[in-house]
């Protein structure tokens, strides 16, 4: 597998807070080079976060939630992998005309088997080809993705309100 071709994969990930954040960090730094940016969302559904509105505004057609929420009962395997399909044909059929794509919670939907290796691979390849830089997102960094990539940066959590009993708060977790 050739990835030369790639102007850079970054990913975030880990079990702390701010790998959405960090994403949208970056999506914010190309749009302000003038870059063609696009950001997909694996698991998340559209309206769900405040994140979602603002790039909605900023990206328009360039911006897809495709998720139904996070994977938790095996019954609903089929729906969960035909949402992710979904989202990596628009990524696929998206890649030719950006410069950043931002796949946000990829390796998650990748660890849970609702999306394949060969599908991630195929659009870091694709990417490569087009000339497109790639951030994924999500917790579980396979080996085979991790050597891969350019940059790695792994969220680590040294402390969380919600373990303190603080439910999710809008505007800092939603």
């Amino acid at each position: 597998m050739d990835t030369g071709a790639i102007l850079m994969l970054l990913i975030h990930t880990g079990n702390g807070k701010g790998k959405t954040t960090a994403s949208i960090g970056i999506a914010i730094r190309a749009l302000g080079q003038q870059m063609r940016v696009g950001f997909g969302q694996f698991m998340k559904r559209d309206g769900q976060a405040g994140e979602q509105n603002m790039l909605k505004q900023l990206l328009n057609d360039n911006f897809h939630a495709e998720g139904l929420g996070f994977f938790t009962r095996e019954e609903d395997r089929k729906i969960h992998a035909a949402a992710a399909e979904k989202l990596v044909s628009w990524a696929s059929a998206k890649l030719e005309n950006l410069d950043l794509l931002v796949l946000d919670e990829a390796l998650y939907a990748l660890g849970c088997g609702l999306v394949s290796q060969a599908q991630l691979q195929g659009l870091i390849d694709k990417a490569g080809a087009c000339g497109t830089h790639l951030v994924l997102s999500g917790r579980g960094l396979p080996g085979w993705l991790e050597k891969q990539a350019d940059t790695v940066t792994e969220m680590t959590e040294v402390k969380h309100a919600y373990k303190s009993g603080v439910p999710a708060t809008r505007g800092i977790e939603f």
